[in-house]
């Protein structure tokens, strides 16, 4: 087997998901190979956050030996996802000077502004937090917008407006603590949103706008992109497991009967379909309502052509995509999978996206050019992987 491998790993508060990828045997632009998946039910997480590493390291020790063994090699170093509450981002802008007496503009003018941005954030923003993205979403130099790097442009100031996604460092901590403990180093670690979203949405969604809507066990992600770019990021504290705790208080019926109501499985009991239908269509709203909250808090409500993409173990709804469309008003459809060679899906289904995307990411950083039918994620976690440096092996 060919050495040149690269391991995700995708903690989520249901299931650890692993995947280890190879490059494709049709050409740089042919999908990644899956050498090898393994999966693992969690602990030691709640909500996509870490609170128990040693219990987390168990769950990922586990998946990591089954996918292993299927790809036949020993991982020593991967790439980990950021997911849970706490990961979050803000938009802020920075100004300087140009430094040259010629007033042309340098690759130190626009690190100096990203920095200048950088320290405008509010203490109380930042405050038990880091940064783990960044990227300029906008230049102006001497106040006029310039569509692309102004660099060796001419001017007396350059503003940039820059986008920071960030995460809670306990949780960061928490991470490096358990994949010590499974016994593999942190490559890098990526928001699992943008993961996700460099497997699920296009180039040309992210050019005109689209949102991301991950809805899993216990949480939603949302990842908004335009120009390419990632504007937003944000997880929210609900999940389909809250679709399933008002099954079982509306009908009566325990847990596990209702998580296979939830999914249209066929139960011992018959239970009005109307009133099934009215209680997750009553918690759906409530969830699309907080993610339309945020879109009008970010200036989005409704203003994103390419509309929502909806994926995660949670999405398996059949009226998910028509509520989407009357709470958000956007265009709404589920995500849809990379294909292989044959034609047939490379993943099993669109919940294995974010362990996917991080060792595609994995892949792309050993050899430019690396990934098919997703955009490359260079610079989904440089600012990160400095700070990481001085914890990894």
């Amino acid at each position: 087997m060919s050495k040149n491998f690269s391991c995700g790993i995708d903690i989520g508060s249901d299931r650890i998901k692993v995947v280890i990828v190879a490059p494709g045997n049709s050409g740089e632009r042919a999908p990644l190979f899956i050498l090898g998946t393994g999966a693992a039910e969690s602990a030691g997480v709640q909500q996509g956050y870490i609170h128990n590493p040693v219990e987390c390291a168990r769950a990922v020790r586990a998946a990591l030996a089954d996918a292993s063994a299927a790809a036949r090699c020993s991982v020593r170093r991967a790439i980990v996802g950021i997911g849970g509450i706490g990961l979050s981002s803000l938009s802020v802008s920075g100004a300087v000077a140009i430094s040259r007496a010629d007033g042309e503009i340098t690759d130190l003018d626009v690190q100096k502004a990203v920095e200048a941005a950088r320290a405008s954030i509010a203490t109380g923003l930042i405050q038990n937090r880091r940064i783990v993205h960044t990227d300029i979403l906008a230049y102006r130099v001497d106040g006029k917008s310039v569509p692309a790097s102004p660099i060796g442009m001419q001017g007396a100031k350059l503003e940039v407006r820059v986008f920071f996604g960030t995460a809670m460092t306990q949780h960061l901590e928490h991470l490096l603590e358990t994949a010590e403990e499974a016994g593999t180093a942190v490559e890098e670690m990526i928001a699992s949103p943008l993961a996700a979203a460099s497997v699920l949405l296009s180039r040309t969604q992210k050019a005109a706008g689209a949102a991301l809507l991950n809805i899993g066990s216990e949480t939603v992600s949302l990842a908004v992109f335009e120009n390419g770019l990632p504007t937003a990021v944000e997880v929210f504290p609900v999940g389909s497991i809250n679709i399933t705790n008002d099954i079982a208080l509306g009908l009566r019926v325990p847990l596990e009967e209702a998580e296979g109501l939830k999914r249209g499985a066929v139960t011992g009991t018959a239970f009005p379909q109307r009133k099934l239908d009215e209680i997750i269509a009553a918690r759906l709203t409530d969830v699309f309502e907080l993610v339309e909250a945020h879109l009008k808090k970010i200036g989005r409500s409704g203003l994103l052509p390419a509309g929502v993409v909806l994926t995660g173990g949670g999405s398996a709804l059949t009226t998910l995509d028509d509520v989407a469309k009357a709470t958000l008003r956007l265009p709404a459809r589920f995500a849809t999978l990379i294909a292989g060679p044959d034609g047939k899906p490379l993943l099993k289904d669109a919940s294995w996206s974010v362990a996917y995307g991080l060792a595609a990411y994995g892949l792309a950083r050993k050899k430019e050019g690396g990934m098919l039918n997703t955009e490359s994620m260079r610079t989904a976690g440089r600012s990160l992987a400095g700070w990481f440096k001085q914890f990894l092996p």
